[in-house]
């Protein structure tokens, strides 16, 4: 599925619409360059899970958990990972495998481990279109078990 965007609301909303509808161990996954909108869109899915806190990129802890919502959301931003063992360090696989919503920032640095379920998202810029015009591409993986 490919959405188009022409503004920061309109990408929060899309998230905002993921969150939801996500369902207890649902695991996102989030790639696109810098400055495409990436917090934007995870801002607008924590705000669909009814989280109300301030949501921003956990770059410096690789991971902030959010309980308050409807559901347990797990925020990874991977971007300065060093080793994929710093991911079973944190406890990775059980935020993933949990009854909460996973949304993993630069998925791709850590592909090995990813779940074989999950929503890959990415999201890009064309400056053609203009400048806050974004194309968000949906792809689900692996074995869907849900309503």
């Amino acid at each position: 599925m490919i959405l188009e965007t022409r503004s920061p609301e309109e990408t929060f909303s899309v998230g905002r619409k993921f969150g939801e509808n996500a369902v207890p161990g649902q695991v996102f996954t989030l790639t696109g360059d810098l400055g495409v909108g990436k917090t934007v869109f995870t801002q607008g899915l924590a705000k669909g899970l009814g989280i109300q806190e301030a949501v921003s990129s956990p770059t410096f802890t690789i991971v902030q958990v959010y309980e308050e919502g409807r559901l347990p959301f797990y925020h990874f931003d991977v971007y300065r990972i060093g080793d994929v063992e710093e991911m079973e360090e944190i406890g990775f696989e059980e935020y993933v495998m949990g009854d909460g919503v996973s949304l993993i920032e630069w998925a791709d640095l850590i592909r090995e481990i990813l779940p074989e379920t999950r929503t890959e998202i990415l999201i890009e810029k064309d400056l053609e279109q203009g400048f806050d015009y974004r194309k968000i591409t949906i792809r689900e993986t692996g074995k869907q078990d849900r309503v």
